[in-house]
């Protein structure tokens, strides 16, 4: 019964990060629409204040005390947050999508091997070739157009990658055993990001706000409610009941609803080596769930059955 609670847990978390890979797939369409309407700092400033404001709004409806902790530990993951996306977008501008993409998900390796340094404890090797596999299936789904000569854009994406792993990892050891508010985290997360964001380009960020039309403040509204009030939120929660390894799996669906959402509404096209890694990264991801929650679960029950040595006197 316990292992049926375990898994049915396991489950719902899963099912929430799963909906933050897909509107965070979702989120390159409308954010390339934005950037070209306007500075692409200033967007991000708008669409992290914003999300901070509507997080404070709907803490209103159900206060909860700030911690000093709390606006300590989101301070310093909405400064990770920005440093991150500034290797990430700035490495786009310059790379092609396809070295993007597939340099990017390197984060799927990368993240259990930072994280096996932090809590000592090495996944399965299967768990690697899981992961290995993964990033093997977004080279095939991104890949259309072939991959590029190295250049500089590809060293920014390559530091991303580590940058992103290090980051989640980072961000599970700063709340993991700690009572801490989800909300207040989130909230100091986003506005130290958007503060960020506006430093580097105030002028860009009123620019933005007072030139977007209708149809690109309803795009930057998608951004902020669904891709960073709910994808940063259900992050937040879900690195507190879960490992930054399963999550950098579960993030490794993101290019697929990506290129899904830029089917539907993009006009681009699926070709059969894009089904083919698509089919990959789910098969592969699937695969590596399953190894890191039996190896999670037996390091539990080991934890649990282990006898107490005795303080030496």
């Amino acid at each position: 019964m316990n292992r049926l609670a375990s898994y049915a847990r396991s489950a719902k978390v899963d099912i929430v990060l799963i909906g933050a890979a897909f509107v965070w797939g979702a989120s390159y369409l409308a954010a390339k629409d934005l950037t070209e309407a306007g500075s692409l700092w200033g967007m991000m400033a708008l669409r992290f204040s914003a999300a901070a404001g509507i997080l404070a709004l709907i803490r209103a409806f159900k206060p909860q005390k700030f911690s000093k902790a709390d606006v300590l530990i989101g301070t310093a993951v909405g400064v990770g947050l920005a440093v991150v996306m500034t290797f990430e977008t700035n490495g786009i501008a310059i790379t092609s999508a396809t070295n993007a993409g597939l340099i990017i998900s390197l984060s799927i390796i990368f993240t259990p091997i930072l994280e096996g340094f932090a809590r000592k404890f090495w996944l399965p090797k299967r768990f690697f070739l899981a992961a290995f596999g993964a990033v093997v299936g977004v080279g095939f789904l991104v890949g259309g157009n072939g991959i590029q000569a190295p250049n500089w854009g590809d060293a920014l994406m390559f530091g991303a990658a580590v940058l992103r792993a290090l980051y989640q990892v980072s961000q599970g050891s700063l709340t993991s055993g700690r009572k801490l508010s989800t909300i207040n985290l989130t909230i100091f997360q986003t506005l130290s990001a958007g503060l960020i964001f506006f430093v580097v380009d105030a002028p860009g960020t009123v620019r933005a706000a007072l030139n977007y039309d209708p149809t690109e403040w309803l795009l930057l509204g998608f951004l902020v409610l669904l891709c960073t009030v709910y994808g940063f939120f259900a992050m937040m929660w879900g690195i507190r009941r879960t490992s930054a390894s399963r999550i950098a799996l579960l993030q490794g669906t993101e290019p697929i609803w990506a290129v899904f959402i830029a089917i539907l509404f993009g006009g681009e096209h699926l070709t059969g080596f894009g089904i083919f890694g698509a089919l990959l990264i789910i098969g592969s991801g699937y695969w590596g769930l399953g190894i890191e929650a039996r190896a999670r679960e037996a390091r539990s029950l080991a934890s649990a059955t282990s006898p107490t040595l005795p303080a030496q006197q």
